[in-house]
């Protein structure tokens, strides 16, 4: 049912929107058929002629009671009678729409009983932070931290190792994780009703968005398993109803609603941001609607400058200040917590490593100074730099010298290590007297592991095409000239002694005088995905040429405390952020790993296999209900065509029925709400460089949903135009009736897709699948 106003007309003026709607109330006398006009304050006197008939279109009303204001446009309430009875049906139609929501998500939780996907992941960094073992993602900690917490508090203990997929979880304790993970999932279609109902005041509109929703075979599955998706929508949907919730108590400024709802704004964006950067395109949604509020508060003329300036710094504390704050916060718990070594040491710098507990530069002592015969680490200081790394695989035909792979790695590991000898090739003596490597010495270094030499000639590298080679060259030692490097310490001067971990040095190659660099590139295949390692002819003091030492051990001297290389809060936390933005951007696909381009996505071209390949398995396929996602894409072209005919009619001062310019209301703010935040969603990912995932188009989706709902609810109510009013109310009617049934019975052709497969895969005709794989890309 659609709540319109009785008694009540509402105009929306396209030069100056919401502010300049302009109303016109009546109220009809008892026992009389004649009409009575509310009057202005300001315009009491005027002639009685007009109010027999109507306002002028520029007289001023006051507020009249049991107004309500929905993006900063103003829409008359029905009668008090009608109003209840609608209320009563939208809280049963939220219950209603919360049970389905959390049957359709809870069913079958704990199948399978293995690891699927990405729960590998984030699995194991749930793990991680019960264990306190510091990791490395790409992605902020607050979403790894949350199925952490649930986790420890329904029992599990941390020791699942979470190896890979299809690895079977025994006797650990993995609902609870994956419980949590559902319960938020489960909360995207209430918010999706509450948000559509919103901005519509119609509640079929909020029933189509919510079984969009409830009823989406991907949405089912992806809220299902141990991940970020979910958390990170929940927060996403989270911080749109509050903002439209704000929005509505705008006549009621500085209320205690209206904080409620502008702080729990600034809270939910604070938390989208805090599980991955995606978060930043709600951000900028809430920002651009905020900016537009602030435009319209500052040409109200009633409106005192000071009052303005209340509303700007309310804003700016709770949707900037706190959510800043909040999310440093995590950050802030995430180091606190994480304080012992593990996997991710070795992306950070030396620095950052000493604060972890276990780590070989924790409270350690070590050697100030670099002296020959030491046996050394070598670390690139650009942050998430290497260590310089070598081990017995040789660079492939075609690709340089076929010499030994000299590469970058960012793991701690045995093939790190390195001797510091003269130029001379011969082994120190134990008992010769300590000598200290100085600023502008000639060195070589030896690999540890495999006794060959760092070396460089005139092949160029291979993948930085304009640099040299660098290899390891030589047996036991031995070698020739190209092994030779003249060290300089970065702003030292001739006699300046190699201070271990506080100094930064080039090694510059004596043959070519080109400067020991990494690129930061990943090699292919062959070179096990480190990074690209070679010698750069341009002597720019660059990070990627700049090394320090970090391990160093020398039996002949004596250790000094490294207790003041650790690092501030400020410093850790710009570290961090600037090692993820680098991950992320470097990601790859894995073997055999399926990825996609931002087209595929809308269109429902290819899904993911989440478990089981073979028709013995247990198979789960993500897969958007096709029905859906392509209603969902149909209704984004039809969203344009009828704002654009709106639109066009109010330009042209068309007269309008008061249902029309409140239908056209409807489409152009709040339909225009839902695409801009589809839009923002999704056109950015055409610009990303780094590997994409199906997955990735899910928060989109939460948008096209919504604007789905809004759309079709108003296209079915626009019969009016052609039809007599009960033809238009039984067009309306069975429209809704027909698009939820569709949804249902689709979602019974394929509720495998969530629920598990077994038998033949889709292609056999003896399949339960057969005869819905509509398109030949889908894999179940």
């Amino acid at each position: 049912m659609s709540v319109e106003s009785r008694g009540c007309e509402s105009e929306y003026d396209p030069k100056h929107g919401s502010s300049a709607l302009r109303k016109r109330v009546t109220e009809r006398e008892p026992h009389k058929g004649n009409v009575k006009v509310a009057e202005n304050t300001e315009t009491r006197g005027a002639n009685n002629k007009h109010q027999n008939h109507s306002l002028n279109p520029r007289l001023k009303l006051q507020d009249i009671g049991g107004t309500e204001h929905v993006l900063g446009l103003k829409k008359c309430n029905p009668p008090a009678s009608t109003t209840s009875a609608h209320q009563e049906w939208t809280v049963y139609s939220l219950i209603l729409v919360a049970l389905l929501s959390l049957c359709t998500r809870f069913y079958k939780i704990l199948e399978p009983p293995h690891i699927c996907w990405d729960e590998t992941h984030f699995g194991k960094m749930g793990s991680y932070y019960i264990n306190q073992t510091f990791f490395f993602d790409v992605h902020p900690p607050l979403g790894k931290m949350l199925i952490g917490l649930a986790g420890y508090l329904t029992g599990y203990d941390g020791s699942f190792p979470f190896a890979k997929p299809g690895d079977k979880f025994e006797e650990h304790n993995y609902a609870g994780m994956r419980a949590f993970c559902a319960l938020l999932g489960s909360c995207l279609p209430p918010f999706a009703y509450l948000t559509v109902l919103e901005l519509s005041k119609s509640l079929p509109a909020a029933l189509i968005t919510a079984s969009l929703l409830i009823f989406d075979t991907g949405c089912i599955t992806i809220s299902q398993y141990i991940l970020l998706d979910p958390i990170l929508m929940f927060f996403i949907l989270g911080s749109v109803l509050s903002m439209v919730k704000f929005s509505s108590h705008r006549e009621r400024a500085f209320s205690g609603s209206w904080w409620l709802w502008l702080l729990l704004t600034g809270v939910n964006l604070a938390g989208a941001l805090g599980v991955k950067f995606v978060g930043l395109f709600v951000i900028l949604l809430v920002g651009m609607n905020t900016v537009r509020d602030l435009w319209s508060l500052l040409g109200d003329i009633n409106l005192s400058l000071v009052l303005f300036g209340k509303h700007l710094l309310a804003r700016v504390f709770c949707l900037i200040l706190l959510p800043a704050s909040l999310y440093i916060s995590f950050f802030a718990i995430h180091f606190l917590v994480l304080n012992k070594s593990g996997p991710g040491d070795g992306f950070f710098s030396s620095a950052f490593q000493s604060r972890l507990i276990g780590n070989n530069l924790h409270n350690a002592s070590m050697p100030e100074y670099l002296a020959y015969g030491s046996t050394i680490t070598m670390k690139n200081v650009r942050i998430a730099g290497g260590y310089l790394h070598s081990h017995w695989h040789l660079y492939p035909e075609g690709v340089g010298a076929r010499q030994q792979q000299i590469t970058a790695y960012s793991h701690k590991d045995f093939n790190n290590l390195w001797f510091v000898r003269n130029q001379d090739f011969k082994t120190e003596n134990p008992t010769d007297p300590v000598e200290f490597v100085k600023h502008g010495d000639i060195i070589r270094l030896e690999h540890k592991e495999t006794s060959r030499n760092l070396h460089s000639h005139l092949h160029e590298a291979p993948l930085t095409k304009k640099h040299f080679q660098v290899t390891g060259y030589g047996i036991n030692g031995t070698g020739d000239p190209n092994d030779f490097w003249q060290i300089e310490v970065c702003g030292g001067k001739p006699g300046d002694l190699v201070k271990v971990l506080r100094s930064k040095v080039r090694l510059i190659h004596l043959s070519t005088g080109c400067v020991l660099y990494s690129s930061g590139k990943t090699l292919p295949k062959w070179g096990w995905e480190q990074v690209e390692v070679s010698c750069s002819p341009y002597l720019k003091d660059t990070p990627n040429s700049q090394w320090n030492f970090e391990d160093h051990v020398n039996a002949k001297l004596p250790n000094i405390s490294l207790e003041v290389l650790k690092p501030s809060f400020p410093e850790i936390l710009l570290e961090s952020h600037i090692v993820m933005i680098r991950g992320n951007s470097g990601l790859k696909p894995k073997d055999n790993e399926v990825s996609s381009k931002p087209w595929h996505w809308p269109i429902n071209y290819q899904g993911l296999r989440f478990s089981g390949v073979n028709e013995t398995e247990y198979r789960i396929y993500l897969l958007g209900n096709p029905v859906i996602w392509w209603l969902n894409l149909f209704s984004i072209a039809l969203y344009v065509v009828m704002v654009t005919i709106a639109a066009t009619s109010i330009q042209r001062g068309i007269q309008l029925s008061q249902k029309a310019r409140e239908r056209c209301r409807v489409l152009m703010e709040g339909g225009r709400e839902m695409m801009l935040g589809w839009l923002l969603h999704y056109l950015p990912f055409f610009t990303m460089g780094r590997i994409l995932y199906y997955h990735h188009y899910f928060p989109a989706l939460l948008f096209s949903s919504m604007l789905t709902g809004i759309t079709w609810d108003t296209m079915l109510q626009s019969w009016d135009l052609f039809v007599s009013p009960p033809v238009t109310q039984r067009i309306y009617s069975g429209g809704v009736a027909v698009l939820i049934i569709l949804f249902l019975y689709s979602f019974y052709l394929f509720h495998p897709l969530s629920y598990g497969m077994v038998g033949p895969p889709a292609h056999d005709p003896s399949s339960p699948m057969a005869g819905l794989k509509w398109m030949e890309s889908w894999e179940f």
